[in-house]
């Protein structure tokens, strides 16, 4: 399959592969002996939220805390 750079050097990539992959909005790009690898990114939001919370100590009931405060 051949796939076209246009002028605003963009690349669609044919209907196949992406109907192979499965939905995705994002990839990771890389550069192997000369070819460019797409690898898929299935970006969790609410994984990447949680895992910031633990990172900076802020526990589930910190949370209801600062909602019932913010709701009053």
């Amino acid at each position: 399959m051949l796939a076209k750079v246009t002028a605003k050097n963009q690349l669609t990539l044919p209907k196949a592969i992406t109907q192979a992959i499965g939905p995705v909005d994002y990839f990771e790009v890389d550069t192997q002996d000369g070819r460019i690898v797409l690898t898929p990114v299935r970006i969790q939001r609410a994984d990447a939220v949680r895992a910031k919370l633990v990172e900076l100590g802020i526990s589930e009931e910190d949370v209801t805390k600062a909602v019932a405060w913010a709701r009053t």
